[in-house]
């Protein structure tokens, strides 16, 4: 979401993508403790623990009413290492574009934020196979008034257009025509709602489970069906998956025969359908797959 969620740009700051040095010496300068080289999989074994770098972001991995780590991702990190001898996770909280610096800088072990999966990520982590797949949705006003279900849509009827801070959909805006400097970037999903709902703009763009959540409890404001955006002539569903350093190909394999096991028995999809997923949300996607 998900950042879908730029949670979901093939560009250098885009969501659910990348800035590498300044990011990685944030994380540093925070204080936190570096893990340790080796076999990754056999020193979480016997270190008890796995760290999960994790984004604040709901449904995907955020902290809820009562302070606790919680979300689709971290959910069924847990499961999977339990099932790999690993008792306990600790997550590490931090920025969406400090991600994949905070893992390649040895911040924590794995990403378990639901990240889009796509070349460019591809090129500097690996991917377990991908939990979800996703299209988008807008929050628009009750009735939809601007007939806004793409897009192109947007970009036909100078709809005023905001997403969310890192969010892939800006991408897909501009793909579609619409200029970026005219994009709205706001905070998060909750801030996109309210613009819509005060008219500050016509349409906030996010992925389909992002909009119909935010929507639930409003009344002035509904999710469009969800739709695949239109990229260089394609259509593109994205997939989002756990993120791990290129050497520690080992424990994303592990980690990968469980996610596979645990969608087989059904129980991958108990733990997503809390958060909001459904069916039509699961896949066989592979990270192969996306990654080209």
């Amino acid at each position: 979401m998900a950042r879908t969620d730029r949670r979901h740009r093939t560009g250098p700051l885009r969501r659910r993508t990348l800035l590498l040095g300044s990011a990685a010496a944030a994380l540093g300068a925070a204080g936190c403790t570096r893990v340790a080289s080796g076999d990754a999989l056999d020193r979480l074994r016997s270190q008890g623990v796995v760290r999960l770098g994790i984004a604040g972001e709901v449904p995907y991995g955020y902290v809820d009413e009562d302070g606790e780590f919680t979300g689709e991702a971290p959910e069924l990190a847990k499961a999977v290492f339990r099932r790999l001898g690993i008792e306990r996770v600790q997550p590490v909280a931090t920025d969406f574009a400090s991600l994949i610096p905070g893992l390649n800088s040895q911040q924590f072990d794995v990403v378990a934020a639901g990240m889009y999966i796509n070349k460019e990520r591809c090129e500097q982590v690996i991917f377990s196979d991908p939990e979800y797949r996703m299209l988008d949705s807008f929050v628009v006003r009750k009735g939809n008034p601007r007939k806004l279900r793409s897009y192109e849509d947007v970009v036909r009827t100078g709809a005023r257009l905001a997403t969310g801070t890192g969010y892939a959909q800006l991408d897909y805006a501009v793909a579609a025509g619409y200029p970026e400097k005219d994009v709205v970037i706001l905070q998060d999903q909750v801030a996109g709602l309210n613009a819509v709902e005060s008219g500050r703009v016509d349409v906030f763009a996010a992925t389909a489970l992002t909009a119909r959540l935010v929507v639930a409890k409003s009344g002035r404001a509904e999710a469009t069906a969800p739709f695949a955006p239109v990229v260089d002539g394609r259509r593109k569903t994205d997939g989002g998956g756990f993120a791990f350093r290129p050497t520690d190909r080992a424990l994303r394999d592990a980690f990968n025969a469980e996610i596979h096991r645990m969608k087989k028995s059904g129980e991958l999809f108990r733990i997503m359908r809390r958060f909001g997923f459904t069916r039509a949300e699961m896949t066989t996607l592979t990270a192969e797959e996306l990654c080209r």
